[in-house]
């Protein structure tokens, strides 16, 4: 079997869906399994409206309006004679979701955000589906949450990958197309669940791995994987190959193109990952797989904004040792908080922190009782995979250097 996986760029409107019909008849879709992220922005316009409805705003139910009319256009765009019965399977979708709103007593938000956000990947397998039957392309539309079971910690769910494995083996046909969608599971308790923000690429890997698939392929509105993100450079190279290991090392530096949890499941079963244009499915892309490090061999910048570069030092200058980074980073722990750097003197201690859960000023105030604390807001993180002097002098050119570190193969800059 190979593994598709569509994302949001990929099915924004109807164009979009149209192309993804013609990607799956160019390429063959007979061993093909689906995973189809939300549309668009709409995983964004959620968390809006779980925000606006967690605290009680009078917005919530502005959104939802919001969201439906979005999905509505995308309906009126692609169906005519059929739209009856997808907008039946939509509006069953949106009557669960308000009457979760309704019902909801919860007061832990990554837990109502988990309920509220997942239904913008339900809604868009579901039309998704449903315009590929109208068109001839027979699919069958999989609710994720019956083959990937996690524990129960909302928002970043880790996988319960024995009883996964079960469920996707007695779930998924190898005779027929079936789409799912990613970024979803679901816990023990029956909870819906998510795997973390851009979880869908995970969720391709999570059945790769399972069903022993050939390949992965995700289809992005790039030519494959560059060397550098073209929103922030003007001059890109595409990686034509990328082992896994540094595919691994790029995504834990924050590489966006491929999620930082979808590559080890595909590095233990040695299944090849391709990373390609929906906009030109002939294009070879790039391909991550065993052997050579990186071709061709060019620096790589991983750029990671609204960062927090925080410096804490002892109250009595003391020094910085191992109890007290070991309590520090127990807080950032408990404050959910992701460390993207880190460097140690003896009388300090800095980190670049990174903000996902808005908890920065909760760590401050339980550090501040025992530590010196010195921070920056807004910075960016510079990271540099396979550095030359000359890509080193693009990153500090024109810029404020607040700290920079460096190994054998990667230097990091935190500038202003």
């Amino acid at each position: 079997m190979r593994i598709f996986k569509f994302g949001g760029a990929a099915v924004k409107d109807a164009a979009g869906i149209q192309n993804v019909a013609k990607v799956l008849e160019q390429v063959g879709y007979k061993d093909v399994f689906l995973v189809v992220s939300a549309m668009g922005k709409m995983t964004n316009a959620f968390e809006k409206l779980t925000a606006a409805y967690f605290y009680n705003t009078s917005e919530s139910f502005k959104y939802v309006d919001e969201v439906r009319a979005y999905h509505y256009k995308i309906i009126n765009d692609l169906f005519s004679d059929n739209r009856n019965e997808v907008l039946i399977e939509i509006e069953r979708l949106f009557a669960e979701m308000t009457q979760f709103m309704i019902r909801n007593e919860s007061k832990d938000f990554n837990y109502v955000y988990d309920q509220l956000v997942s239904y913008a990947e339900l809604l868009s397998t579901k039309i998704v589906s449903a315009y590929l039957n109208v068109i001839g392309v027979e699919s069958t539309w999989l609710d994720v949450r019956s083959c990937i079971e996690t524990n129960s910690d909302f928002r970043d769910a880790k996988v319960n990958w024995e009883t996964t494995k079960q469920q996707i083996l007695e779930n998924v046909s190898r005779d027929k197309l079936q789409i799912t969608q990613g970024f979803i599971g679901r816990d023990a308790d029956q909870n819906t669940t998510t795997l973390g923000r851009e979880g869908s690429d995970y969720t391709a890997a999570i059945f790769a791995y399972c069903l022993k698939a050939e390949n992965v392929t995700i289809w992005k509105d790039v030519e494959g994987v560059l060397n550098a993100d073209p929103r922030h450079f003007e001059e890109t190279t595409l990686l034509q190959r990328i082992s896994y290991t540094e595919a691994i090392e790029l995504a834990f530096y924050g590489a966006s193109v491929i999620h930082p949890k979808t590559l080890q499941p595909l590095q233990k079963s040695e299944i090849p990952l391709y990373v390609k244009s929906f906009k030109d499915a002939a294009k070879k892309g790039t391909i991550v797989t065993k052997g050579t490090a990186i071709i061709p061999e060019v620096p790589c910048f991983i750029v990671k904004k609204d960062q927090i570069l925080v410096s804490i030092s002892s109250l009595d200058f003391s020094f910085i040792v191992e109890r007290n980074i070991s309590e520090i980073f127990n807080l950032i722990h408990e404050q959910k908080m992701k460390v993207n750097l880190i460097q140690n003197s003896a009388i300090s201690f800095s980190v670049c922190l990174e903000d996902k859960y808005q908890n920065f000023d909760q760590l401050v105030a339980v550090l501040e009782p025992q530590f010196k604390i010195e921070f920056h807001k807004g910075v960016s993180l510079q990271t540099i995979r396979h550095f030359s002097p000359k890509a080193i002098q693009k990153i500090e050119r024109n810029n404020k250097v607040l700290l920079k570190q460096l190994t054998q193969e990667t230097v990091q800059i935190v500038i202003e």
